[in-house]
């Protein structure tokens, strides 16, 4: 295949790729390390890019916070080094799309099979919690006060269903024996 070729395969890609965003009304994408620093970076994007669509201060507070629960959650539990697409700790994807309705935050890492069991268990006793039950949940995980080895104290999940008040949308996807690909959605309401 000669260089032109090549250019031109990737310029059809970058196109591609561009109207499926706009398909999906997607407006900010980003697949790579997450970082502290990256964190305060796309936080401080997202909080001015929501601001300029002249949200109000309570919406753009919600998406602000589910933002940087998502994105930590990606920083703290992302998987070792798995072989796809040679990923490294703390990589993984985030995505925001906008529509008229509501906003959707999607992230997605590698996680060791061995924490799936306990991942699922924990997100469907979430979205099986009415309003009161989440309250009291995030309570009960504040006075046990114990510390995942990575560094978590699972308040984020709970704190998400709490300020979206909508259910956590996830799957895992196959990657190997030992490695699964956790995708995670959560949907704020533009209307409520």
């Amino acid at each position: 295949m000669t260089e032109a070729q090549n250019n031109n395969k990737s310029f059809r890609f970058v196109y591609d790729f561009f109207m499926k965003m706009k398909e999906n009304n997607i407006s900010f994408a980003y697949e790579g390390e997450i970082s502290h620093e990256i964190t305060k970076a796309f936080s401080s994007l997202a909080e001015s890019h929501i601001a300029i669509n002249n949200e109000t201060t309570v919406l753009q507070k919600k998406v602000f916070h589910v933002m940087v629960e998502t994105l930590q959650n990606i920083s703290k539990h992302s998987g070792e080094k798995f072989n796809l697409n040679s990923a490294i700790d703390g990589q993984g994807i985030f995505l925001i799309s906008k529509s008229d309705t509501e906003y959707t935050i999607t992230t997605g890492n590698a996680i060791s099979v061995e924490e799936l069991p306990q991942l699922k268990s924990e997100l469907d006793n979430i979205n099986t919690s009415n309003k009161s039950s989440l309250k009291e949940l995030y309570k009960e995980k504040i006075k046990r006060g114990r510390l995942s080895n990575k560094g978590g104290a699972g308040l984020g999940f709970i704190d998400i269903a709490r300020k979206t008040e909508e259910q956590l949308i996830y799957s895992f996807l196959d990657i190997n024996e030992k490695k699964t690909y956790f995708v995670l959605t959560s949907t704020i309401s533009r209307i409520k």
